[in-house]
């Protein structure tokens, strides 16, 4: 799949209303494609074009979680460690794309960095998805609602090209 494809399919505003945790998963799952689709890759140009499309990804993804999803979900939760957490875990994510959008992809360093931010990634989707979004789902939210808020803002987002 090119970088075009992805870029497509992850900036398309969905067609029907998903709840929050739906369009969340989309984004896990994309994340992870474009992770995995880059361990196979060798050329230099094909890893800068995937990074710079996951980094976008994952900068809109963390915004609409922190504006949106984690004041909302916080609350309703009785569990204040869960949002603390995960808005941690996205500082370091955060700073990990900010070394890796300072360099290019010719030495074991960048793929390195990719590596890290692969795993800091697939820790907090585990989180969330295991821990969070159960709880979550539990909850008095109306999710259809609150992914319709965030499937606008992610569309308003990527439009500015964050």
């Amino acid at each position: 799949m090119t970088t075009a494809t992805h870029t497509i399919s992850l900036r398309k505003a969905p067609a029907a209303a998903k709840d929050a945790i739906a369009l969340l998963r989309a984004d896990h799952e994309a994340v992870n494609g474009m992770f995995a689709e880059y361990e196979k890759t060798r050329s230099d140009a094909r890893k800068k074009g995937l990074v710079a499309d996951n980094c976008t990804e994952l900068r809109v993804h963390a915004q609409i979680e922190e504006e949106i999803f984690y004041p909302d979900v916080n609350a309703v939760l009785k569990d204040k460690l869960l949002v603390p957490e995960a808005t941690v875990e996205h500082g370091g994510v955060k700073d990990l794309i900010a070394q890796i959008e300072g360099i290019e992809p010719d030495g074991e360093m960048y793929d390195a960095k990719v590596r890290v931010l692969s795993e800091y990634v697939k820790h907090h989707v585990k989180e969330e998805q295991n821990e969070m979004f159960p709880k979550v789902k539990e909850s008095s939210l109306d999710l259809v609602e609150l992914g319709a808020r965030m499937a606008a803002r992610k569309a308003e987002l990527l439009a500015g090209n964050i």
